[in-house]
């Protein structure tokens, strides 16, 4: 009996042991060192959307995988930044996928936080109090409230006849496909958002531009993002590759607001942005709170025995050329590096969502079990 019941132990110990120690997240201005234990039964990790793709696979040290983030450079690995405007308080996130060997799957979302600059306070005159000024002994305050907003969270994907599109999967130059950019269901009610910049590059030096101000440089390949709710901005494009590479790569720059933000006037007529209501800002919004750098990857390539078509091949050229037109040929903001007066550690955290609960429920099961079974 007491076999058997040691045992049963051993079974929930080797089953809470399977889900894997918990990840490390290390923080710097330059760089998000992400740790992963994999132990137990994990066999593989990658960053979300970004299984095969080589320039971000961790580094292997014996069972330990690290990722190292360039916060400099966050489009690089798809990190996705969130600058706070009115502090300059800079958070940076990232997702990481671990599979086991039986292909379940638990993610890990990072989290950096880089405080901004304390801005330089001016000091005025302010006139004297009147000689009959009275201030009261006593104030009675009857209600004080004070409430943060969440900082919002955004997605991107790309869509074929309604099915995500990731790195993974490969598309054929000329197939229809949808970019969305959205809000998570917490922050959707808050904010509003508009694609203020994007531009599109095969991961080295080749980039073009395909919104600028919030409006698509060339709408027959790449559409203006619009909206029916304000939370999600949709854009139909055409699937285009790079001649050296099958990977494309989009970055963004999306501007949040309160509410909704205003939508832009584009040169075609249309209202691109995206706002519920069917407003046009001559200036910038006034209500925006934060601007989200994020990126997207699809794998793009032509199939077995397909030649390059010309219409195809004919995307890129016409984008080049839209881009010349506008004289956009000095740099993208979208990846401008930033720097910081403060080089030390500014904050460390671990993220867990699925794999956390997991291993805290197992080890309440285990603990439970040796004091029922050995009492």
């Amino acid at each position: 009996m007491a076999a058997l019941k040691f045992l049963i132990c051993l079974c929930f110990v080797q089953a809470a042991l399977a889900k894997g120690s918990r990840s490390k997240v290390e923080c710097t201005p330059e760089v998000m060192k992400v740790t992963i234990p994999m132990d137990g039964d994990r066999s593989i990790t990658y960053l979300e959307q970004l299984k095969d793709y080589k320039p971000c696979q961790p580094e292997m040290d014996g069972n330990t995988a690290m990722f190292v983030l360039d916060l400099q450079d966050p489009h690089r690995c798809a990190v996705m930044r969130v600058l706070e405007t009115n502090t300059g308080k800079r958070s940076f996130y990232s997702t990481i996928v671990i599979e086991n060997s039986a292909g379940e799957v638990e993610t890990v979302r990072a989290r950096c936080v880089l405080e901004g600059r304390l801005r330089a306070l001016s000091k005025r005159d302010v006139p004297p109090f009147p000689l009959d000024f009275n201030e009261p002994d006593v104030l009675n305050i009857t209600r004080y409230e004070e409430g943060k907003a969440p900082e919002p969270v955004l997605g991107a994907i790309v869509k074929q006849n309604g099915k995500q599109v990731s790195g993974e999967i490969s598309v054929t130059p000329g197939t229809p496909l949808t970019m969305e950019i959205f809000l998570n269901d917490k922050s959707a009610p808050i904010y509003g958002l508009l694609v203020n910049y994007m531009h599109v590059t095969d991961t080295g030096k080749q980039q073009e531009t395909i919104i600028l101000n919030g409006c698509s440089v060339d709408t027959y390949l790449f559409e203006n993002f619009v909206t029916a709710d304000g939370d999600t901005l949709t854009a139909k494009f055409k699937a285009f590759k790079f001649p050296d590479t099958t990977y494309v790569q989009f970055k963004g720059t999306v501007t949040v607001c309160l509410d909704k933000c205003q939508g832009v006037q584009c040169s075609n007529g249309q209202i691109a942005y995206g706002r519920r209501r069917r407003s046009i800002s001559a200036g910038a919004d006034s209500n925006k709170v934060y601007e989200v750098s994020l990126t997207t990857f699809i794998k793009v390539d032509f199939e077995d025995g397909q030649r390059e078509a010309e219409d195809v091949l004919a995307l890129l050229k016409n984008l080049k050329v839209a881009n010349q037109r506008l004289g956009d040929m000095d740099g993208t903001p979208a990846t401008v590096a930033e720097q910081t007066s403060k080089n030390v550690l500014i904050y460390e955290q671990e993220t867990f969502t699925e794999s956390k609960a997991s291993y805290l429920t197992s080890s309440l099961v285990i603990l439970v079990s040796l004091l029922l079974l050995f009492k």
